[in-house]
């Protein structure tokens, strides 16, 4: 972790490698788990959903299965009520009305053009649990796999909620594994005890307010990453570490021999910033020679596996598996470190046994465990695709970190030399159609470069069509693809 006035980085590193990065910049945080209440500006029916004013610079967006919580039990019988009594959140039998208050949680940062995504279904995240206030159920970790221990937690769980009563219900976290029944009925309590006062608070505030907002990434990283599966986190930054030491003193204090202040310059003498170069890459490699091209669009993320230099030195089909076998652990990993999200494809080689694709997927499985965002996968397709799904929350680390190029203006190419003479050429031939006799062109130094010498065909053209020879100079401010045609004073013909 390094820390300092400008922004938080945090790298998680697995066998030598970067497997995530996360960034915070002071100033510029975003809104996931904020809370607010907010106000229904608009209801669209149609599209089951409302537009709710947050305060923020675009209104927030809330679908109706958003808006209630399924189920039964889930709450009291007209949704959501504040401490004082008046209703925060849209009943379970129709939609939020026009002017209604809600509290509301934000659940996907907005993007470009678009407000954030948000749910009345609110959840305040704690060391061991997840406090849910507008439900009264109690839930288990997926990733807590160990039945007994499922099985205890249960019980403590729900031995510290009450599972005959209309408190808040709770989430036991991965973290609580193998913690004691007092370090989660403290828990509990300071969760409870936040959720107080935030009712209380939303009682007299005037929406949109801000109620509640999400702590800074050092100690989000302490709360829900940090564990001892970690062997030692590094940190780089006096504050950062002071507060990471009193929380986890407070609720975990087994772990702070596992903490280090580092000394400047962490991310350099570990090569991170080597390794956040390449993810900013189209092309991933592989240990065998293949390699990965990684294509992100509005629609989807496409991964395309390729052998590259590895022709292998036997059999083509195992050649083709363990390509594919790296492919998807690395895959993976990249998906992690970019956060990737949507619809993912992976075009994997084409592999004709049965058996092989099987632990290729099996590999895949194994690999997405590690992944900590919600996804789902589909089996492996008969045209070789990989289909899966990730959770988005936050802007991912090509959007965080980079902008659109202003020459290509994000779609990775620009027109050609040869294609900016000819469009020059046109629009030259165009005005000497109309009685012009002489023209000035400012255009790009590479275009000019080109005119003067492949493309010298298309200069001799626009010369002859005229009866004063076309001035031709070079500007370094115009963008490439652009140009500027002045008529020179003189009569018409």
């Amino acid at each position: 972790m390094e820390s300092d006035p400008l922004q938080t980085r945090v790298a998680v590193v697995e066998s030598g490698r970067l497997a995530e990065l996360l960034i915070e910049r002071r100033g510029r945080r975003g809104q996931v788990g904020n809370l607010y209440k907010g106000r229904v500006r608009r209801v669209l029916p149609g599209m089951r959903a409302a537009f709710v004013d947050l305060g923020l610079a675009r209104d927030g967006y809330l679908w109706i299965e958003d808006a209630v919580d399924a189920g039964p039990g889930a709450g009291p019988e007209h949704g959501m009520v504040s401490a004082a009594g008046s209703e925060l959140s849209p009943p379970p039998d129709r939609m939020p009305r026009r002017g209604q208050d809600l509290i509301v949680q934000v659940t996907k940062d907005g993007l470009t053009g678009k407000g954030a995504r948000i749910t009345t279904q609110i959840t305040l995240p704690g060391r061991y649990l997840a406090l849910t206030p507008t439900a009264d159920r109690v839930g288990i970790s997926r990733r807590i796999v160990d039945a007994e221990e499922r099985d205890r937690l249960k019980r403590l769980a729900t031995a510290v909620c009450g599972d005959d009563s209309p408190a808040p219900g709770c989430i036991v976290r991965t973290a609580a594994t193998g913690a004691s029944e007092e370090q989660i009925r403290s828990d509990h309590a300071a969760l409870v005890a936040l959720w107080r006062r935030l009712e209380e608070r939303a009682a007299t505030a005037r929406a949109p307010a801000l109620l509640h907002r999400e702590d800074e990434l050092d100690l989000r990283v302490i709360r829900d990453l940090f564990s001892a599966d970690f062997g030692a986190l590094l940190v780089d930054g006096a504050d950062a570490c002071r507060r990471i030491a009193e929380y986890l003193e407070r609720v975990q204090p087994e772990l702070l021999d596992r903490v280090e202040r580092t000394r400047r310059g962490l991310f350099e003498r570990y090569r991170i910033d080597d390794q956040v170069e390449a993810a900013l890459r189209d092309r991933a490699p592989l240990p065998s020679g293949g390699y990965l091209v990684i294509n992100q669009t509005e629609a989807l993320v496409a991964i395309d596996v390729n052998t590259g230099r590895d022709v292998g030195s036997g059999d083509f089909a195992q050649t083709v598996l363990r390509t594919n076998l790296e492919a998807v652990v690395e895959a993976v990993r990249q998906t992690r470190l970019r956060d990737l999200s949507g619809i993912l494809v992976i075009d994997l080689i084409d592999m004709e046994r049965e058996d092989h694709r099987e632990q290729v997927f099996v590999r895949l499985e194994a690999e997405l465990k590690k992944d900590r965002a919600r996804h789902r996968v589909l089996d492996i397709s008969e045209f070789g695709l990989v289909q899966l799904t990730r959770r988005r929350s936050h802007a991912n680390l090509e959007t965080l970190l980079t902008r659109d190029c202003p020459y290509c203006r994000g779609v990775g190419r620009i027109k050609s030399v040869a294609t900016i003479c000819l469009e020059l050429r046109r629009t030259c031939l165009a005005r000497a159609g109309r009685g012009v006799r002489q023209l000035a062109v400012r255009v790009h130094p590479e275009v000019l470069e080109g005119l003067r010498g492949a493309e010298s065909a298309v200069l001799d053209g626009m010369q002859g069509a005229f009866e004063a020879p076309v001035i031709v100079q070079a500007d370094p401010e115009l963008h490439r693809e652009n140009f500027v045609v002045a008529e020179l004073a003189g009569e018409r013909a």
